[in-house]
This record gives structure tokens, sequence and C-alpha cells, in this order.
């Protein structure tokens, strides 16, 4: 990082650089579990839902680019390996050892939620001190709760569409 821009940010930068590594760590988590839940996934509307979740993993895959290119402007280095994701990454990756498509949806909200709280954080952490990593942080956070939104409307959708094949008379 320049050193004009070194001596403007008010806050430690090796504390924020671990921050956004545990927030790189988490993204590639997300990517993947989004990704391979998708594929794996069975049950009502998937064919509707799968494309939307494939979105989902290449939008956490740019969070990733841009939580690297932020981590090497200030100066810092990204995690290298993935063997360390799992020690930095606070919000969990969930196996879809059960297919269902609720339970893979359950599991992506838990880890949308858990993203959430990681950049409102990083939000708090850098607003008025550091706006490059602030407006990085927000544009993410914004990307994040709209994904919470739309797996919460796909899992009241499929509990609407449970209900009403069970009120149906055959």
């Amino acid at each position: 990082m320049g050193r004009k821009a070194t001596e403007i940010i008010g806050i430690n930068v090796e504390e924020l650089i671990k921050n956004l590594n545990c927030a790189l760590a988490e993204e590639w988590l997300a990517f993947y579990q989004y990704w391979i839940g998708a594929r794996l996934m069975v049950g009502p509307m998937r064919g509707e839902i799968e494309p939307e979740l494939l979105l989902h993993a290449s939008q956490e895959l740019n969070h990733a680019v841009l939580v690297v290119n932020r981590i090497i402007q200030l100066g810092g280095t990204p995690i290298l390996t993935p063997e360390d994701w799992f020690k930095y990454a606070n919000c969990k990756y969930e196996a879809p050892i059960d297919p269902y498509i609720e339970v893979i949806l359950q599991q992506n909200l838990d880890a949308e939620r858990c993203a959430i709280q990681r950049y409102q954080e990083i939000a708090s952490l850098t607003n008025g001190k550091d706006f490059a990593t602030y407006q990085m942080a927000v544009t993410i956070l914004n990307e994040e709760i709209e994904h919470e939104e739309d797996i919460e409307s796909w899992i009241s959708d499929i509990i609407r569409l449970k209900e009403e094949f069970k009120s149906m008379r055959f």
C-alpha cells in the first residue's frame, strides 16, 4: 500500500488483514458449499433454484477476488492454501450429506447469516477510517443480504408448496 494510503488509515492494518483473511476463507467455503449443493440437491423447485444457487456461488467467488485484492493493496498476504480455510473461517462449511433442497437451503442460509455478520463487523471497523475497505465491505454485505432474502423466500415457497400438496384431495 502506498505511503499516503497507509498514513490515512486510522486502524491497525495487521488486524484488518487478519479479518479480511477470515472473510476470504469463508468466501471460498461459501463458494464450494453453494456450488456442490446446487449440483447435488433434490426436491421440489430444484429446476428453478439450482441456477440461482450457481449464480450465488459465482458471486461468492467474486467476493473472494475483491477481498484478495484489498489484502494485497493493504500490503498483506492472502491465505495461500485451502488447508488454512478451516483455520481462519468462523462461518462453518456444511457438507451436503443430505441433498434434500430444504436442507441445502438451510445450510446456505446459515452461511449467509454468518457472512452478513462478518461484513457488518468489517464495515463497522473501517467506517470513517478506511474508505476503500469500508466500500468493499458494504458492497459485499448488500449482496449477502440479498442472498439471505432469496433463500428465505425459496424456503417459504417450498413450505407453502408442501402445505398445498397436503391439502389436496385425491
